[in-house]
C-alpha cells in the first residue's frame, strides 16, 4: 500500500445478504504478518481493525474515550455514588484523596475483568453496585464527627464498580490487535467523565457553604437520603426484576 498506514480498516462484508449459508473468509496482513481472521455472514456487521501504527493508537483513542466518557455520564448510578462521597464535603485534600482511591478501585477490576481474568456476573455486580450507593449515604448520615472512611468506601467499593464499567466494555468489544490502548483510553474517558462530575458537585457544595453553612448541612443530609432511596430501589428492581420490566 502506498502512502500513510491507515489507523483504522473497517470491513463489512454483505456480498450476498440474500445467501444465509454464505460465508466470506477474510484475512487481514501487517508487514507481511498475519494479524487477524474473520468470518461473515448474512447477519455479520462492520468490523474495525485497528492497525499497529501511531494512526491506529489514535483511532483507538479517538473511539475508546468519548465511550468512557459517555458511559460514565449516562451512567446514574455511578454518577449518584460519586455524589454521595462528595456530600460532606471536605478539604480538597481529601476530596483528591477520595476520588484517587475510587479511580485506583475500578482501574484495577476494569482491567482484570477487560483481560478476562476475573469476571462477576452482571446479576452480581449490578444489585452490588446498587448497595454500594446505599452503603455511601447511611454512612453520611450516621458518622456524624466520626472517622472519615469515604476514601475507603471509594476503593473497595470501586472495586465492584470497575466490573460494571468492564461489562459495558466488554459489550462495545475490545479489539485483540489493540487491547491496551483500547483499555486504556477507555478507562481514561471513565476519568475525564468523573473528573467533570466531581468538579461540578464539590464546587457547587463550596459556593453553599460560603453562602449558608446550615443550608450545606440540609443539603448533605437531603441529599443523602435521596442516595439511600435511589441505592434501595436499583437493589429491588436488579435482584427481582433484572433486565427491566
Amino acid at each position: 500500500m502506498a502512502g500513510p498506514r491507515p489507523g483504522v480498516l473497517r470491513v463489512q462484508a454483505d456480498m450476498f445478504p440474500y445467501d444465509t449459508a454464505h460465508q466470506t473468509f477474510i484475512n487481514i496482513y501487517e508487514d507481511g504478518e498475519l494479524r487477524q481472521q474473520m468470518i461473515f455472514n448474512a447477519d455479520s456487521g462492520e468490523y474495525a481493525f485497528y492497525t499497529g501504527s501511531t494512526q491506529g493508537a489514535l483511532a483507538v483513542m479517538r473511539t475508546f474515550i468519548p465511550s468512557g466518557i459517555h458511559h460514565i455520564l449516562i451512567g446514574p448510578d455511578h454518577i449518584l455514588f460519586l455524589v454521595a462521597l462528595l456530600l460532606l464535603g471536605g478539604t480538597w485534600g481529601a476530596l483528591v484523596k477520595i476520588v484517587t482511591a475510587f479511580t485506583i478501585g475500578h482501574s484495577i477490576t476494569l482491567s482484570l475483568a477487560a483481560l478476562n481474568i476475573v469476571m462477576p456476573p452482571p446479576r452480581i455486580i449490578e444489585p452490588a453496585i446498587a448497595l454500594s450507593i446505599v452503603f455511601v449515604g447511611t454512612d453520611n448520615l450516621v458518622r456524624g464527627s466520626g472517622r472519615d472512611l469515604r476514601a475507603w468506601s471509594a476503593l473497595v467499593f470501586g472495586l465492584i464498580h470497575g466490573f460494571g464499567f468492564a461489562n459495558v466494555l466488554r459489550e462495545f468489544g475490545l479489539p485483540a490487535e489493540a487491547l491496551g490502548w483500547s483499555l486504556f483510553s477507555f478507562n481514561f474517558g471513565v476519568e475525564i467523565g468523573q473528573l467533570a462530575v466531581v468538579v461540578l458537585v464539590a464546587t457547587s457544595l463550596v459556593v453553599i457553604r460560603r453562602w449558608n453553612a446550615a443550608v450545606e448541612h440540609r443539603v448533605a443530609l437531603a441529599g443523602s437520603i435521596v442516595v439511600i432511596a435511589a441505592g434501595a430501589y436499583w437493589f429491588v428492581e436488579r435482584v427481582f426484576f433484572p433486565g427491566g420490566a
